[in-house]
């Protein structure tokens, strides 16, 4: 039922709420000019002159850093299951006890399972210094060190903050802007990163997972709101819901689409303004833009937009061999080339953020089985979010939240990847019945304070971490955790835990047996017939 219903509904999200993320984008934007404001001759009455300024371009990066790492940004609004409160970010960064996940958890005192002084005096200095950066006439050295220092800090006490600071973007342009040693030299770093986002997120889209994330975003889109274009993404609406020859096309026309940005911009010539290439850019993220893609990285992709005229319009002359410095040239060559390729290869091991792996469908993900009323241990956290039910307890009756949870299980569903939990759901329970079905979305949401696609947030580390916290019995709470598949790989690696008693199962499901099922097709413990079901979910 919720398969079918995504098909025809996405989300169902209220087209008031869009409404909601178009406001937050135009104080995105209030922001950044106010930002500018401080610098002399970059008023608003002059914007006209002064809107591809290099210091522009550092404030619209300064910004993004503080929009983000506040909870303002990606990860943000009842499209990533936050709707009340819409924002976690500072509501957990500056609280203590706190979940966090820190990037060494043995090491004492920076390896700590909850938020402590230390952890919120680094936030709030991280917030100080970058708007100190900001308020300054033209930031340099001297202000955007400490914004990066504190940065990385954040990064070993709790990855989150870093992946929600968008380290592998942000923080990087940050490098360039403090250590490349001259504005040509930022402006080429700075290109190299914005080429390296492009190129590997069409890389990440050699699979056969994209086509279901076209589907997905298809049948959710504010402007795509016709059942009859919604079915033509479907083989055969609504008994086979696997994508259609249409969906495999726009996604295989994205893909080069993707890919074809950074090669264009790097075949323009230099000192030729790259008409082609910003055409393309600006259908690309048109495009994404349009569909409001769950996760909301929509301002991101305007600054990403605005990165391409600010870097490769604005300065068509500047080649990426002006870096100059062989220091910070190897550093970009380490994370710009070396991070993704092993995070494309061996993607188990390295965040989808990283791996620059953006919007492919192919994510590490989990899904928590809780037996009973047995999530309601989470109430023992330090949190700012109440259960995701009692969230939506404020604006709707329980059985229409019912419902939208529900959406959440379809939206998981729907993608290549999910169609493996019919296979390993009843590896984990043997009375599905008996569990409430939430994925790990929502339970970092909850936890951490923030959430976005990234399922190694909410794997064995923090799985760990809640049960010394919440302490729940064997067989209370199981979980499935299921890694990416690798670049030229067959496969998707899975894990069934047991919150108590640990490791339950492990193994390998082949995608392309994956791609002959249905997203709600039911299979039998022994994994026999595989004879399509069309049943209605429990009350759950």
């Amino acid at each position: 039922m919720v398969c079918e219903a995504w098909a025809i509904q996405g989300y169902g999200t209220p087209f008031a709420v869009f409404l909601v993320y178009a406001l937050k984008v135009a104080f995105y934007i209030a922001g950044w000019i106010v930002a500018c404001g401080f610098t002399p001759g970059m008023g608003l009455s002059a914007i006209g002159t002064w809107w591809l300024a290099p210091v522009a371009f550092q404030k619209a990066i300064l910004w993004s850093v503080l929009f983000e790492v506040l909870g303002l940004g990606c990860g943000s609004g009842p499209l990533t299951g936050r709707y009340f409160p819409p924002v976690g970010g500072l509501l957990y960064f500056l609280r203590p006890g706190t979940t966090k996940l820190p990037l060494f958890p043995r090491v004492p005192v920076l390896g700590r399972p909850t938020r402590s002084l230390l952890d919120v005096l680094a936030y709030l200095a991280l917030l100080v210094v970058t708007v100190r950066a900001l308020v300054a006439p033209a930031p340099g050295f001297t202000e955007i060190v400490p914004v990066v220092a504190l940065l990385f800090l954040l990064g070993v006490l709790d990855k989150t903050i870093f992946l929600a600071a968008r380290g592998e973007h942000y923080a990087m342009m940050l490098v360039c802007f403090a250590f490349a040693g001259g504005t040509d030299a930022w402006i080429a770093g700075a290109k190299a990163v914005q080429l390296a986002l492009w190129f590997w997120a069409g890389v990440s889209k050699l699979n056969h997972h994209f086509p279901t994330v076209v589907c997905v975003m298809t049948s959710n889109g504010p402007f795509t709101r016709f059942p009859w274009l919604r079915r033509k993404m479907y083989r055969s609406y609504p008994d086979d819901l696997r994508p259609s020859t249409l969906a495999v096309l726009m996604s295989h026309l994205g893909t080069a689409l993707e890919m074809g940005v950074p090669i264009v911009f790097l075949l323009t010539p230099l000192g030729t303004p790259p008409v082609v290439a910003i055409v393309l850019m600006l259908m690309l993220h048109g495009y994404i833009t349009s569909n409001v893609p769950m996760g909301v990285p929509i301002e991101w992709n305007f600054v990403v937009v605005y990165s391409g005229f600010a870097l490769f319009w604005a300065h068509p002359s500047v080649s990426l061999f002006a870096l100059g410095s062989p220091i910070l040239a190897a550093l970009l060559i380490a994370t710009l080339v070396v991070v993704p390729l092993v995070g494309n290869l061996a993607p188990a091991r390295v965040s989808f953020l990283l791996a620059m792996r953006y919007y492919a469908g192919n994510w590490p993900y989990s899904i928590w089985l809780f037996r009973g009323e047995s999530y309601r241990k989470l109430d023992a956290l330090t949190k700012s979010s109440p259960w995701v039910h009692d969230q939506l307890d404020r604006f709707y009756d329980r059985a229409t939240g019912i419902g939208l949870v529900g959406k959440v299980m379809g939206f998981r569903l729907m993608h290549l990847h999910g169609r493996a939990l019919a296979h390993l759901v009843p590896k984990a329970v043997s009375r599905f019945e008996d569990y409430e079905w939430v994925d790990g979305e929502i339970v970092a949401g909850l936890a951490l304070g923030w959430n976005f696609g990234d399922g190694h947030l909410h794997n064995e580390q923090l799985l760990t971490s809640l049960q010394a916290q919440c302490g729940w019995e064997e067989g209370e709470l199981r979980c499935i955790f299921v890694e990416p598949q690798a670049l030229g790989g067959r496969s998707l690696a899975y894990r069934i835990v047991d919150a108590k008693s640990g490791a339950i199962a492990s193994g390998e499901l082949e995608v392309e047996e994956l791609r002959g099922r249905q997203p709600w097709e039911g299979v039998t413990h022994s994994d026999a017939a595989r004879t399509p079901r069309r049943t209605a979910p429990s009350s759950r």
